[in-house]
C-alpha cells in the first residue's frame, strides 16, 4: 500500500489529530536531519486536554517512536531519523508541541 505524502516527508496513511499536522509540518520544515513521520493509529484518552503535547518514547529501527496528545486522543508518530532522543524532544518543542 502506498502512503500518500504531503510535502514528502509527512506520510499520511490515518488521519491526523487536532493540532498535531500543523507542528509535524513546522517539524520537518525546521530539521532536515527528519528523513520522514508517519503518523499512527489514534486511540481515545481522557487525560489529552489542552495543548498538543508529544513525548518520544522508544528506539524504531530507523528512528523513533513519539507519542502525541491532544483533543481527548493519543497518536503514534514514527519519526525516521539520526537525531538522538534529547534532540529530537527539543525540536518538538520548538515545532510548538508541550513535553508530555
Amino acid at each position: 500500500m502506498r502512503l500518500r505524502t504531503a510535502k514528502d516527508r509527512l506520510k499520511i496513511e490515518h488521519s491526523i489529530i487536532d493540532g498535531v499536522r500543523e507542528i509535524l509540518e513546522e517539524l520537518l520544515a525546521a530539521n532536515p536531519h527528519i528523513r520522514s513521520v508517519i503518523p499512527g493509529v489514534i486511540k481515545p484518552v481522557r487525560d489529552a486536554k489542552g495543548r498538543v503535547r508529544a513525548r518520544v518514547t522508544v528506539p524504531t529501527q530507523n528512528g523513533w517512536k513519539a507519542i502525541a496528545l491532544s483533543a481527548g486522543a493519543r497518536q503514534e508518530l514514527f519519526v525516521s531519523t539520526d537525531m538522538g532522543k534529547e534532540e529530537l524532544e527539543s525540536a518538538l518543542k520548538r515545532a510548538g508541541a508541550d513535553p508530555a
